[in-house]
């Protein structure tokens, strides 16, 4: 699939049949996502594959936006080192264009996959460090509820000239 029509296609994915994502789709998904860009290149992120369903029923007892996670694939939960990068706002950036390279590489291999935010909500980062086991240096920045498709989503052009602003606002 074109990058062009990837970006402009792909859509948030909240049914799933529930078919678990092989371990190539997988390997194709996380490599997008390391590269991913970063600030000062220091590549703070890593990636938690959850594939238990009971770790998938937990979080979706927590997160409000989580409910289907049991029904996905999988969960890869995208984290951040603050050892690595101590900028928080660069961390949370960089580790968000790591989810945003595994959304579209998700879209483009024929995978349904949604980003559900976890940063900065503390009743939503400190269940996830203690369900996972994270270290304290490691902020769970957002889990990406991955699998195979149960619905179909026409794509939306969302430009919008008045946010467009030349040399100045």
């Amino acid at each position: 699939m074109d990058v062009l029509e990837a970006i402009s296609t792909r859509r948030s994915i909240r049914r799933f049949t529930g078919q678990t994502v092989s371990d190539q789709d997988l390997d194709v998904l996380l490599r997008a996502g390391f590269q991913a860009p970063s600030a000062h290149n220091r590549q703070p992120w890593h990636f938690v594959i959850v594939r238990d369903k009971e770790t998938l029923d937990c979080i979706a007892e927590f997160h409000p936006y989580g409910k289907m996670l049991p029904n996905a694939g999988c969960g890869i939960v995208v984290c951040g080192d603050s050892h690595q990068q101590a900028e928080t706002g660069f961390l949370v950036a960089d580790c968000s264009a790591a989810i945003q390279n595994i959304l579209l590489a998700a879209h483009g291999i024929g995978l349904g996959a949604v980003w559900c935010g976890l940063y900065p909500k503390e009743d939503l980062t400190e269940p996830m460090s203690k369900l996972l086991g994270l270290p304290s240096n490691v902020i769970p920045v957002g889990i990406i509820a991955v699998g195979h498709k149960g619905e179909q989503k026409r794509s939306a052009d969302r430009y919008d000239r008045s946010k467009i602003h030349l040399e100045r606002w």
